[in-house]
């Protein structure tokens, strides 16, 4: 029940941010923002403190951890792979355009005699 009250008090106090940036419109904008960043922090900070932002915050950091071990292509992979998707896009539309082009020759010249004039 605790969780609960907290992930509502946070969401006030986030809501309270963003309807401060609108209130105080006669305000420096870095005011505003101010205020906004401020009350994201503080709802972070109360949701935190929560078990399922415990969680949340736990799975994050896995996640960060696990994003460091991917091994990115180098530039000369980038560079083949991407000539290799152009290069079957370019077959595919081929294939594609001599595939119609064969039905059309088939069913309007053939089957159904409309030639072209």
């Amino acid at each position: 029940m605790a969780d609960k009250i907290k992930f509502v008090l946070a969401l006030l106090v986030l809501v309270a941010g963003i309807a401060g940036f609108y209130l105080l419109a006669n305000q420096p904008m870095i005011v505003r923002v101010l205020l906004v960043v401020g009350s994201m922090v503080l709802a972070g900070g109360i949701a935190w403190k929560t078990e399922p932002g415990q969680r949340f915050f736990t799975f994050a950091s896995e996640a960060v951890i696990e994003a460091r071990k991917v091994v990115w292509p180098s530039r000369k992979e980038t560079v083949q792979t991407t000539l290799m998707v152009f290069a079957f896009a370019v077959v595919m539309a081929l294939f594609l355009y001599i595939t119609d082009k064969s039905l059309e020759w088939v069913l309007y010249d053939l089957v159904l005699g409309w030639k072209k004039s």
